[in-house]
């Protein structure tokens, strides 16, 4: 069996190891509802992506908590910042 002909330092390993790092997903904001999303992702809160119901958050609620999220996301939807094009309407 081959052996390695001498030991490499720490430094050396480091180096080669230097892009190996983990880094921070692309995180976007619905905006529907204004919580974070992953890019390409249908929101899970509100259950829209690209302005259609994808999934219907709703159909898993019982009556009273599906009033509590109905009452959330319109409140949601009132505070949205305006968009330009929003700005140029007024």
């Amino acid at each position: 069996m081959p052996v390695p002909k001498k030991r490499n330092p720490k430094s050396r390993r480091d180096r080669r190891r230097a892009h190996l790092k983990l880094k921070n997903p692309a995180i976007g904001i619905c905006p529907r509802c204004g919580q974070p999303v992953l890019p390409h992702h249908a929101c899970l809160n509100c259950g829209y992506y690209k302005d259609k119901m994808i999934i219907d958050v709703f159909k898993k609620l019982e009556k009273r908590e599906r009033k509590e999220k109905e009452k959330e996301i319109k409140e949601a939807e009132k505070k949205k910042p305006l968009s330009l094009k929003d700005l140029s309407k007024k």
